[in-house]
């Protein structure tokens, strides 16, 4: 018994190839618009292929960005919780670990990021009650993280904690997006970069401290 060929894509290119360039040039267009203002149409010619074919393989414009939100969901929970579950004697800061992890997470597809948050995400929608998913699974790691740290400085108070992992998250978004514009800059080199800013803040929070 033969086994049947694999089904073609488009210009003889197989379709398993062409529907990993229309992901990838969809998730750049949607993390570098947003998902509203993003096309089909833009996505299609980006890869070189119909709209009606692109609507083919992945349905519509919601069904390909979930498509392309999956595996960053994934890719970066997965990426948070190996690096909150990595602590031991010797290793660096969780806050560094967890950095360094989304870097190399998102290495090659920075754009990655603003997949999940995105905050043209239409509401009351499947886009965004899934990207909501994954916000809070990460968010989840970090209020515990955020716990955990303000632990050995002796706050237990819920609201440090809460505006901690409020602000980590921007802090986080924010080196994303300096990131990108320094497309020079290796994960392992943003890593360094971020250990001498942690080092940094500390040295000016107890600056201030010593002052309070």
């Amino acid at each position: 018994m033969t086994t049947p060929p694999a089904k073609a894509g488009t210009k003889g290119v197989p379709r398993a190839e062409r529907e990993r360039q229309i992901l990838a040039a969809a998730t750049e267009e949607f993390g570098r618009g947003g998902y509203e203002a993003t096309t089909v149409a833009a996505v299609a010619a980006r890869v070189g292929v119909t709209k009606p074919l692109l609507h083919q393989y992945f349905g519509g414009k919601q069904d390909l960005y979930l498509a392309c939100l999956e595996p960053v969901g994934e890719r970066l929970l997965g990426a948070v919780r190996a690096a909150m579950a990595g602590d031991s004697p010797g290793a660096p800061s969780t806050p560094l670990r967890v950095m360094d992890a989304l870097f190399h997470a998102l290495d090659g597809q920075r754009e990655a990021w603003f997949v999940l948050y995105d905050p043209t995400l239409p509401p009351d929608s499947d886009a965004a009650r899934r990207a909501a998913h994954y916000r809070k699974a990460i968010d989840g790691l970090a209020a515990t993280g955020s716990a955990g740290l303000l632990h050995t400085t002796g706050s237990d108070d819920p609201l440090d904690a809460d505006a901690l992992t409020y602000a980590w998250r921007g802090l986080c978004t924010a080196l994303v997006r300096w990131w990108i514009g320094h497309p020079d800059e290796s994960p392992a080199a943003m890593t360094r970069r971020c250990g001498r800013l942690f080092a940094a803040a500390r040295s000016l929070g107890a600056a201030e401290g010593e002052r309070i």
